[in-house]
């Protein structure tokens, strides 16, 4: 008699989707390991084509473009957000003055040419320094686009005085690998993944691009099983060097300066104040920079300047008194009031409009003892930027001049003019990045200056 068959085995009762099932894939192939090697090698080609072109300055895109090259070899940034140059988002943001570069079929371009003259109008009055791009810019810009698929003769590269327009040479870093694919090293088996940059804080577990940098050969030779510890060790090290600069920054003392008795502004204000349209590349005063980058940033000559906390130790030359204004590093504990001021702003929607009547009243008594100030936050790019923002649209006039205030009483404040003015701070402050939630809120709290002061007149 024959045996029975088996039974087949019981299907689990809840069955993966295939949505969860590639998810679940994708988080296994997704280790810390993989995605550095991954920047590594992509930041191998990066270098490649950098060396092409020596003379063109190498500019990373915030923030995955940081991870492909260490820090000093990057000129400069910019910051292009996922959504700009979408299919229909016919838009660009005056808070980020990147040149708007798009590849065009002929739908997008029957739909940005109605645009156009709309555009101009923007861009003339935010306030941008059109002037001085228009004197250095002596050849048409033309974007051209290299990805590790483009093929290249060594022989045949061009020089760049041979153009006859000036090339923005947009480099795709990763390779167009639709999924993980299995590499090998020479002790390791590992998976590329493309674009490994993007989304840091789902992988990078506080790791940034200048600590992987710093550390790139150890990491790399840890191998998988041993590089989880090592960005931990890495961070944590990091993390505690930080704190203990916090807590031994140099006390801040006020210098006796001469106070001002009324606002003064000369008449050719350009060379002593900051016009408006004044350009930063002829200003006597720019960003303050060390070996790892920009310390601060001096907007203008206005005796404002602004920085991330973690550099205020290394940026006090020059500066009379700190508008510190980062709930997690303490500074001065024993600084005198004129010198310095603490506001623990967080980010919410509504903790910076509550302590901006603080920041300006500070920032007015300083600006009058002629005292030069730095405006400090977290990272250097938000709070302190909209910070400045607050005390450039309500203390100073259309001019460049301290004025204290006097003028704004007398302006209509719009979003236009604000933004006019927050074009102004980038052109210094070139790593501005201030949210759109912190932005909201400035123009909230400039809106309720203006109805107060109007009812006391």
């Amino acid at each position: 008699m024959a045996a029975p068959a088996p039974e087949p085995a019981a299907e689990p009762s809840a069955t993966l989707s295939i949505y969860k099932a590639a998810r679940r894939i994708k988080r296994r192939a997704s280790t810390l390991y993989n995605a550095l090697r991954s920047v590594a090698e992509d930041a191998a080609f990066v270098a490649e084509v950098a060396a092409l072109w020596p003379a063109l300055p190498l500019v990373a895109n915030l923030r995955c473009g940081l991870w492909y090259a260490p820090p000093r070899a990057f000129a400069a940034t910019c910051y292009f957000k996922s959504t700009d140059g979408h299919a229909g988002n016919w838009s660009f943001s005056t808070a980020r003055l990147n040149l708007h570069l798009a590849l065009l079929t002929g739908t997008e371009k029957n739909a940005i040419e109605g645009r156009i003259e709309e555009w101009t109008d923007q861009f003339e009055s935010c306030g941008a320094d059109i002037h001085s791009l228009a004197i250095n810019l002596q050849k048409p810009l033309r974007p051209l686009w290299i990805s590790q698929r483009t093929r290249i003769w060594l022989n045949e590269v061009p020089d760049l005085d041979s153009w006859d327009f000036t090339p923005i040479i947009l480099i795709n870093a990763s390779a167009s690998d639709a999924v993980a694919t299995q590499r090998m090293s020479s002790e390791f088996s590992w998976q590329y993944i493309p674009g490994a940059g993007d989304d840091e804080e789902s992988w990078a577990r506080g790791l940034t691009p200048t600590l992987f940098w710093k550390h790139s050969y150890d990491l790399l030779d840890a191998g998988p099983d041993h590089c989880n510890q090592l960005v931990a060790d890495i961070v944590e090290k990091d993390r505690v060097y930080r704190a203990q600069r916090g807590e031994h920054s140099p006390q801040i003392s006020s210098k006796p300066l001469k106070s001002h008795d009324s606002p003064k502004c000369n008449d050719d204000c350009s060379s002593t104040l900051w016009p408006m349209n004044s350009d930063p590349c002829t200003s006597t005063t720019d960003a303050r920079c060390s070996n790892n980058g920009p310390l601060f940033f001096w907007i203008g000559t206005s005796n404002l300047a602004v920085s991330s906390t973690l550099q205020v130790a290394d940026a006090l030359v020059g500066v009379d008194c700190i508008l510190n204004c980062d709930s997690t590093s303490k500074l001065p504990s024993n600084s005198s009031e004129n010198s310095y001021l603490e506001l623990s702003i967080v980010d919410d929607r509504f903790s910076l409009m509550k302590n901006l009547s603080k920041a300006v009243d500070f920032a007015k008594r300083s600006l009058i003892a002629g005292r030069k100030i730095l405006v400090c936050c977290q990272n250097g790019e938000d709070i302190s930027i909209c910070v400045t923002l607050a005390i450039v649209t309500l203390l100073f006039d259309d001019n460049g001049c301290f004025d204290y205030g006097n003028s704004f009483a007398k302006r209509d404040i719009t979003k236009l003019e604000m933004r006019r003015r927050l074009v102004f701070i980038c052109k210094f402050a070139v790593n501005a990045r201030p949210s759109r939630g912190n932005l909201k809120q400035v123009y909230g709290f400039l809106s309720s200056e203006k109805e107060r002061l109007s009812c006391l007149t």
